[in-house]
């Protein structure tokens, strides 16, 4: 329990911090149009819903063409024809995973305090 409550507030105060340095940051780069977003929303020509829904779109196209290039790039450069014939070239230029059977440590944790414990006793052991 305290170790869930500790990582929420380092996760809380750090997304704190960051959105602060961020607003600081855009302040100190363009201070008239920062402040321009503190008028009344009559005197803008925007909303901020309708500026956030436009970002939105520009940042779904972006992440898929994006995206989409990669994919199709790689596709291209292993010369593979169908899905069968990439998934054998993928797997003969990535590593294999070994497999885990049966089981070397321990699998089934009670709780992420008896993980952390777990973690450390494995350390301490290879160190």
């Amino acid at each position: 329990m305290e170790a869930g409550l500790f990582l929420a507030a380092v996760s809380g105060a750090s997304a704190v911090f960051g959105f602060g340095a961020t607003l600081l940051a855009s302040k100190k780069q363009d201070p008239k149009y920062f402040n321009k977003g503190f008028l009344p929303a009559r005197e803008l020509s925007e909303t901020g819903a309708s500026l956030a829904l436009r970002a939105l779109g520009w940042g779904t196209l972006y992440a898929f063409t994006g995206c989409g290039i990669l994919f199709y790039s790689i596709w291209k450069l292993s010369g593979a024809r169908n899905f069968d014939e990439f998934r054998m070239k993928m797997g003969e230029i990535l590593p294999v995973i070994p497999k885990n059977d049966p089981p070397q440590g321990r699998t089934e944790f009670s709780g992420i305090n008896d993980l952390l414990s777990y973690l450390q006793d494995e350390k301490r052991n290879k160190d």
